[in-house]
């Protein structure tokens, strides 16, 4: 148990705070006690600046291994980059990678493990891949008979929900779930979706476990105190990172590379622009998209970020005005079909290479929002 001067830190600094559920130490430390316990942390995953990892250990709780997302355990590999499984230099506890090859964790790796404990931020986009990691994570402890303890985590963009539902021919990594791009809801609720629609196997047999977020209201600002990935890393990007990520499937830098990702976009044929940069090899971006080129764009800097958090809507005026200002060109749009995987549907990139009104594709998503917000009323752990 937590010792008096523990208990009168916590209480005396969760009053009326906004807190991400570990601080909740007393919700679930009993849970955790004798037991072998996997973690799957990343650097978000701290209390008042100590890492969970370490707090636990503190607390005599047995971590045998510890699971590390997209971009590592400390947070500094770059998007798609394969992540090696290695020996956590501070603990000596193993850590193994669930990015690239091994996304799901397989029998050996849990057989020396009774509950899994998941504590990742997310921020409130379906092709933001800790959903994924945590989808292949509740399928691993049912097949293995294992509890599962999600802490949630407040989400930055829970104000809104927009964007087509994933259509079935475009499942990928970046989109396991049949909900749109933006969905509204926090990891734990979401957790609580899959295993309530059967969205894995035998999910009625899933040991879950819940801790909620403290004084959290998905209407109310929520900046979060350490950057969940390297390119995401102020409240700026993660609030346009909803829109501007659609340009991850076309030929147009979205900023990797530079002190700015997610707040500026451009390329070197642009006509019109306000702002010149040059993506660069740097810690979290080794190989940006037009590396070492000049571009040519526009800067989303000077935009309020008042203005931002208020936005109900994703903003297509990025990916339609790059379209714009490229001509039009065949190329435009990646031939690998990346688009069709972050939107969600084969439909998309037609209706902008055809001049779609942008009422028009938003009214196309109108009916599929209707529905999921009627299902995602059952799940919602907040007002």
């Amino acid at each position: 148990m937590l010792s008096s001067e523990a208990k009168t830190f916590f209480a005396n600094n969760l009053i009326n705070r906004t807190l991400p559920a570990d601080y909740r130490l007393t919700d679930y430390l009993d849970l955790l006690k004798n037991k072998r316990i996997a973690v799957v942390v990343h650097p978000c995953s701290v209390i008042e600046g100590v890492f969970l990892v370490d707090t636990l250990l503190k607390h005599k709780i047995n971590i045998v291994k510890i699971f590390a997302p997209e971009h590592g355990f400390r947070g500094e590999a770059d998007a798609g980059e394969q992540v090696q499984s290695e020996i956590d230099l501070k603990t000596g506890i193993p850590i193994v990678s669930l990015y690239g090859k091994n996304k799901k964790p397989d029998s050996s790796q849990l057989i020396d493990v009774d509950l899994v404990l998941f504590d990742l931020q997310d921020v409130g986009v379906r092709f933001y891949t800790y959903l994924s990691t945590l989808h292949y994570i509740m399928e691993a402890c049912v097949e293995q008979d294992k509890e599962l303890l999600v802490l949630d985590r407040p989400n930055p963009n829970g104000h809104y929900i927009d964007g087509p539902i994933l259509e079935s021919d475009c499942k990928s990594f970046i989109g396991i779930h049949p909900i749109p791009i933006v969905h509204g809801m926090t990891l734990a609720e979401l957790a609580l979706m899959i295993k309530g629609e059967n969205w894995i196997s035998k999910s009625n047999d899933l040991k879950l476990h819940i801790v909620k977020c403290l004084n959290y209201s998905r209407f109310e600002r929520y900046v979060l105190p350490v950057k969940p990935s390297p390119n995401l890393p102020n409240e700026r990007s993660i609030l346009l990172y909803p829109s501007i990520c659609l340009l991850e499937g076309t030929i147009v830098s979205l900023g990797r590379g530079t002190e700015f990702p997610f707040q500026i976009y451009g390329h070197p044929d642009f006509i019109t622009y306000d702002t010149i940069f040059t993506p660069r090899s740097i810690k979290g971006a080794k190989n940006p998209p037009l590396l070492n080129q000049v571009c040519k764009g526009f800067s989303l800097q000077k935009c309020p970020l008042d203005i931002l958090r208020i936005k109900d809507s994703i903003d297509l005026s990025y990916i339609i005005k790059s379209y714009e200002e490229l001509g039009e060109r065949e190329d435009f749009f990646l031939k690998n079909g990346f688009i069709d995987l972050l939107i969600g549907n084969k439909n998309f990139k037609n209706q902008i290479i055809s001049n779609t009104d942008p009422a028009m594709i938003r009214k196309s998503w109108k009916d599929g929002i209707i529905k999921f917000k009627e299902k995602r009323e059952r799940y919602l752990l907040y007002n």
